[in-house]
């Protein structure tokens, strides 16, 4: 139970300090919308979700206004497109993307997340037919976005799949080019995905998930980095240690309303709970950034030596206080560090601290992988492909969930600016080391096999 003392420290986080829930997504498997007829598939597609979210949007915000806590986002994850429409090929998968872009506008989403495959191992003509149909599907939709395991810590990693991802981001890019390559905000590739993402745009609902079930994403990198700076200033001598268990404490809290603003919007719709994702997800906003709570624990910025380790404790901090306040916690949990989408990460590229590089570092300790950041257009895909295939190779190995969201802008180079919107930010362009000097490795395809540790049976 939270005592007197926290309950005021919660109000204030919320009133001041950006405490909200980040996503409430409601999962729904379209398994028993299977068939054969492209038409009768969409129509049980849009019939199934009209008729269990209907009423999301409106629980969502009247729960939020209940407890004054701020859902920031609704959202919807689907059934994984490749595995339920397996027998169409990309024209007609485009359409079923373009029923899940009507049907996400009319319940009020704001995105529907599931145009996915998962082929870790090898693919389907069905598979391959969806990774040719992502980059028509995300630039001929608002709404919609996919997902693509190529890689498990079981399996390996599938180059042949890597390679044609590759090429599907440099299109997403062309065919968006207007917009900066926005399309390919709404793509993510990953090694070991789980099955309950509420965060976009990774989300999808796992073949071993309920009919409908709720799935929570909790954030607050302001509540965290306030809390450090007011310990800091009561006791300039703090060590890591000491500031890891208040990292750990304040998780705790933000978590608990994740929690309890889940369950209570799972009970009004009559689906079941599911999962608390713990991490912290930051905004372009002042105040609201992962980045500012290196520069609290000590480092100029973030992207210094010393930056993995910082990510490290912070990481670890959150997993431990936030699974205390939940009693089921799934997703990515941990910490986020997308560049586009927090503004002191973004500076920290524009100003030099931080590379391509060191993101690939520091995703070996941090929750998902290299997240949202901008490249130079002409980036041959082969090396958009070998950079996919070193983000994946450090979750195979090291058994954790690594994911690559990246954006060749098409039309500018390095140092230049990209500009999405919103809660997508903005981005300098990072320079990529030595483009097209990969090209041989990554079509010889096949599939990397999966490290010794697998054989765990």
């Amino acid at each position: 139970m939270l005592s007197e003392s926290e309950v005021l420290q919660l109000l204030e986080m919320v009133k001041n300090e950006h405490l909200d829930v980040r996503t409430v997504t409601l999962g729904i498997s379209l398994f028993d919308c299977v068939s054969h007829l492209i038409d009768d598939f969409r129509n049980r597609i849009y019939d199934k979700i009209m008729k269990l979210a209907e009423n999301f949007v409106f629980t969502c915000n009247s729960i939020g206004e209940k407890y004054g806590i701020a859902i920031v986002n609704k959202r919807i994850s689907v059934s994984p497109i490749g595995v339920c429409g397996g027998c169409f090929n990309e024209k007609e998968l485009v359409l079923v993307a373009k029923t899940l872009d009507r049907v996400a506008e009319k319940v009020g989403v704001d995105f529907i997340g599931g145009f996915t495959s998962l082929v870790e191992k090898g693919m389907t003509p069905g598979d391959e037919n969806l990774i040719g149909a992502i980059p028509y599907a995300l630039s001929e939709t608002q709404r919609v976005c996919s997902s693509v395991n190529v890689a498990s810590s079981k399996a390996g990693i599938n180059m042949d799949a890597v390679y044609m991802m590759g090429n599907a981001i440099k299109m997403a890019a062309d065919l968006s080019a207007d917009r900066d390559g926005i399309s390919c905000a709404k793509l993510c590739v990953f090694a070991n995905i789980p099955e309950d993402i509420p965060f976009m745009a990774g989300a999808y609902l796992g073949t071993g998930e309920p009919d409908a079930v709720i799935n929570v994403g909790v954030s607050g990198p302001g509540v965290v980095k306030k809390a450090i700076d007011r310990a800091i200033e009561n006791d300039p001598q703090l060590t890591l240690g000491r500031l890891s268990e208040i990292i750990k404490r304040t998780a705790y809290k933000v978590t608990r309303v994740g929690e309890i603003i889940g369950r209570e919007v799972a009970e009004k719709l009559g689906v079941s709970f599911g999962i608390v994702d713990l991490s912290l997800a930051p905004t372009p906003n002042v105040g609201d950034s992962v980045g500012e709570i290196f520069q609290s624990l000590g480092l100029k910025s973030i992207g210094v030596p010393g930056s993995t380790a910082a990510l490290a404790l912070i990481n670890d901090a959150v997993k431990k206080g936030g699974s205390f306040a939940s009693s089921h916690v799934g997703g990515l949990s941990g910490a986020f560090i997308p560049v586009s989408e927090d503004l002191n990460i973004a500076n920290a590229v524009a100003n030099k601290f931080l590379s391509l590089e060191k993101l690939e570092a520091l995703t070996s300790v941090c929750s998902v992988g290299l997240d949202m950041i901008a490249i130079p257009g002409d980036v041959p895909a082969e090396t958009i492909s070998a950079i996919i295939a070193d983000e994946m190779a450090i979750g195979v190995i090291n058994k954790k969930t690594t994911a690559v969201r990246i954006i060749p802008v098409p039309g500018k180079k390095a140092g230049d600016k990209a500009y999405f919107g919103g809660l997508l930010g903005e981005a300098t362009i990072c320079e990529v080391s030595h483009p097209g000097c990969s090209n041989e490795f990554i079509k010889r395809g096949g599939r990397i096999p999966a490290p010794i540790q697998s054989l765990t049976n």
